[in-house]
């Protein structure tokens, strides 16, 4: 039976459902046409076709030398005709009976059918004599080996990075289709916040949310708009929401979703907009929100820094791949581990730790997962996120963990990593 405490929350899963259920893709007729140079970290409106073959034409994958498999013989000696080299193939007369020394990525002259590598090769006075049997198509790397005209080598909705770019480039390709960055506005809500680099007086703490999420949304390559802090005043808020919605299509906000008395961030949006749930059955980041204004879907993050940080990671950051029409974004795989410390946890919510997970490998090479806290686990201990490489991720109704004990392991993705 649930407690006061745990009842009507909704769980992770069941919050993320919501969210990807209601939302379609914002961009998929709103693309602009880059330079790959500008390219990085946007998302492919359509999908890519190759307008070259890859290798371009048929050549060597040795250094050595091509014959005709014709002329071959185990006691042959063949007189060296010519050289092919990389950007300077063969173009003169070839006899019969004759070979070619090649260099790796060559073109292949017409007619040969066989690359034999140097080292099975025997130089004599009137040629080379080679010391191995051959097959037809040996060491030969074929026209379109890799890639064939017209191939498609990415899809729709694919973020570009170091392994797609340099592979459009390998194929010429100078422009490239995306989509238009998602627009997000960010703001943050309370009297005790202060932007980095102001004194603080007594009682105030600085605004480390809307700093922490404006770092992500540029990793995740939005357009971010980026209001500031709003006091804890409706008309304030009001405006900010109003302003928000006119720019963006999507809006985060930070505090103002708990309980409290001055916690007008729940309110404003049953006023403008509508909540799809604001509670959830996780540690940390219960107060959670997430609805509709007039324009623009909203996210409202819990105040304190670890819960923000959380459930960002866990939830807007997938709603921010939908939104975008991204179709390669998952969450690395979750591992088993086992618990190198003990995990205090209390059954109720399921629980997203700080730890350290690593390879342990004893002195006959075997070796297995573990992982360990990154220690006191509090909402506003954000130090543990530098510490960290990994959730451990304990199961709802799971109570503390003994040293011993598996565990499920989430690795960091790029996001928190770096």
């Amino acid at each position: 039976m649930e407690n006061t405490f745990t009842s009507g929350l909704i769980s992770l899963q069941e919050a993320l459902d919501k969210m990807l259920t209601q939302t379609a893709p914002l961009t998929s007729t709103q693309t602009e046409w880059l330079p790959l140079t500008e390219s990085a970290g946007r998302i492919t409106a359509t999908p890519v076709s190759s307008p070259v073959f890859v290798p371009p034409f048929d050549n060597s994958a040795m250094d050595g030398y091509a014959i005709r498999s014709a002329d071959f013989h185990p006691e042959a000696i063949f007189p060296v005709a010519g050289k092919a080299f990389a950007g300077a193939p063969f173009t003169g007369e070839w006899p019969a009976g004759s070979a070619i020394r090649i260099m790796t990525g060559a073109p292949v002259p017409a007619g040969a059918d066989v690359v034999i590598m140097q080292e099975e090769a025997e130089t004599r006075d009137a040629g080379v004599r080679f010391t191995a049997e051959i097959q037809p198509g040996q060491n030969i790397r074929l026209i379109g080996d890799d890639i064939r005209e017209g191939q498609e080598v990415l899809a729709a909705g694919v973020r570009l990075g170091a392994s797609q770019l340099p592979l459009l480039a390998s194929l010429g390709v100078e422009k490239i289709e995306v989509n238009r960055r998602l627009k997000v506005a960010v703001f943050s809500t309370g009297d005790e916040l202060q932007p980095v680099g102001t004194p603080l007086k007594e009682g105030q703490i600085y605004d480390t949310n809307r700093f922490a999420v404006h770092l992500m949304l540029d990793k995740l390559g939005c357009e971010v708009l980026d209001l500031g802090i709003i006091r804890d005043d409706p008309e304030a808020l009001r405006q900010a929401f109003k302003q928000a919605d006119e720019f963006a299509d999507l809006v985060i906000s930070s505090g103002g979703v708990s309980v409290g008395e001055a916690d007008y961030t729940k309110t404003m949006l049953e006023e403008i907009g509508t909540i799809g749930f604001w509670k959830l059955a996780i540690k940390p980041g219960k107060p959670f929100a997430f609805g509709k204004l007039n324009n623009a879907w909203f996210c409202g993050l819990p105040g304190n820094p670890v819960s923000a940080a959380l459930t960002f990671y866990q939830l807007v950051q997938p709603l921010i791949a939908k939104l975008s029409a991204q179709s390669d974004w998952s969450l690395p795989p979750r591992l088993r581990a086992k618990a190198a410390t003990p995990f205090k946890k209390t059954p109720g919510r399921l629980d997203f730790q700080r730890a350290v997970f690593s390879y342990q490998q004893d002195d006959n090479g075997l070796g297995e997962l573990e992982a360990r806290t990154t220690g006191a686990q509090g909402s506003h201990v954000f130090s543990s996120y530098s510490l960290a490489n990994c959730f451990v991720v304990l199961e709802r109704e799971r109570g503390d963990v003994a040293v011993g004990e598996w565990v499920e392991v989430e690795p960091f993705n790029a996001l928190l990593q770096g």
